[in-house]
């Protein structure tokens, strides 16, 4: 099925994104821009009005800053499949690290986001950078952020979730080293492949005061070794604590050998940063799931659910066909 719009706002996850929506800006082989960033830097900063992207089939290596907009943003990457990110024909790829680039973990991100109210559909986005320093493929600064069959590649600090709400659905992340993480985000992954690359840690929240909003939840998705290799039994955890009160939950998700029987870890030795922490599981399945638990963490009686964390209003900007 070929992609058309009629909908406004959002998209339904059956259908193939092959054409541009009415009124995007184009990008690619075909397409009024060569780059993405040339498109950005082509939208309105002042309007209120929905402004759109489509990027044609191909590997575009840069690096992509989004400003605050007044209004809403779609960006949708040619896909031969809606429904996740098997279909994706866009890669959007750089190397920069925080030792190789002197920056900081936003200027090291492939796609810095920080307008509030965008949804990214059928992305590829990678920070190729690897071992050795912090490199974000994914940084989100805005709130009501939606990524649909985006698929996240890196290595130490994939996606940082670091201010407002965001979600994530059908998806794939990989990484190592504290990959999902952040200090104030909210974010919800929903149905994602989580693929681990190497020994560490899936997660590093941030959040450092008992009234920060911070809430990490992997819901009803799969941790696992990556197609590549990397990780041995048991030398991966669901996470640790970068600031004090880390708040992470994990539920309904399939999590294998790889992961550690204590599931959770540490800080540092002699900097253990555990004693106001919430580490949650509940409901998870496979190898992964048993052992004996670190102290710090805790199974819940009930999962979360979807609108106590993004909130109330979460089906006005979240796409309910990526919810599993």
């Amino acid at each position: 099925m070929r992609f058309s719009i009629t909908l406004s706002a959002l998209v339904s996850s059956v259908v193939a994104i092959t054409t541009p929506p009415s009124g995007a800006l184009t990008v690619g082989s075909g397409g009024t821009y060569s780059t993405i960033q040339k498109a950005i830097n082509a939208l309105s900063t002042s309007s209120s009005s929905t402004q759109k992207i489509f990027i044609y089939s191909g590997t575009y290596n840069e690096q992509v800053k989004i400003p605050a907009l007044s209004g809403p943003l779609e960006v949708y990457g040619y896909s031969a499949s809606g429904s996740s990110y098997s279909g994706n024909k866009v890669t959007v790829q750089q190397s920069c690290s925080q030792l190789s680039c002197g920056t900081n973990n936003d200027g090291t991100a492939t796609i810095s986001n920080h307008a509030a109210n965008t949804k990214f559909y059928n992305l590829n986005i990678k920070n190729t950078y690897g071992k050795g320093s912090q490199a974000v493929a994914l940084s989100c600064y805005g709130t009501k952020q939606s990524y649909y069959g985006v698929a996240l590649y890196g290595y130490q600090d994939t996606l940082l979730s670091n201010e407002g709400k965001h979600f994530f659905g059908k998806s794939f992340i990989q990484g190592a080293t504290d990959f999902i993480f952040g200090q104030h985000g909210i974010a919800w992954i929903d149905g994602t492949d989580i693929r681990v690359n190497g020994n560490g840690y899936v997660t590093a929240s941030g959040r450092a005061s008992s009234t920060d909003v911070s809430y990490y939840v992997i819901n009803k998705s799969n941790v696992a070794a990556d197609s590549g290799g990397g990780p041995t039994t048991g030398n991966v955890y669901l996470g640790r604590p970068w600031g004090e009160y880390a708040r992470v939950c994990f539920q309904n998700t399939a999590l294998s050998s790889i992961i550690n029987g204590a599931g959770w870890k540490i800080w540092n030795t002699g900097d253990e940063r555990t004693g106001h922490v919430t580490f949650q599981e509940y409901g998870n399945t496979g190898a992964g799931a048993s052992g004996t638990r670190a102290s710090f963490s805790s199974k819940i009686s009930s999962a979360l659910t979807i609108s106590n964390i993004l909130g109330s209003d979460y089906a006005s900007w979240v796409d309910t066909s990526y919810l599993s």
